[in-house]
């Protein structure tokens, strides 16, 4: 399957798309004219369109996430 504009994997194209097509049962209006009526087909339009923005959070390591916790934890940050 080839990859979707702008995602570096399907998977977060799938993930993307599921989150908005609940903002859209839940009542969020579409910001794109489509002839669908199912969120789903109305969300990938939305995607496609390039109206729904997305953003991979930043991550950190376990390692780093240690780190900090002790720092705070002995008063060294």
């Amino acid at each position: 399957m080839k990859l979707i504009e702008g995602f570096d994997s399907n998977y977060r194209y799938i993930l993307v798309a599921a989150r908005r097509a609940r903002q859209l049962q839940s009542g969020a209006p579409p910001v794109v004219t489509t002839n669908s009526r199912k969120p789903c087909r109305i969300a990938q339009d939305e995607i496609r369109a390039g109206k729904v923005k997305w953003e991979i959070p930043e991550t950190r390591s376990p390692v780093e996430q240690a780190t900090e916790v002790l720092d705070k934890a002995f008063g060294e940050a």
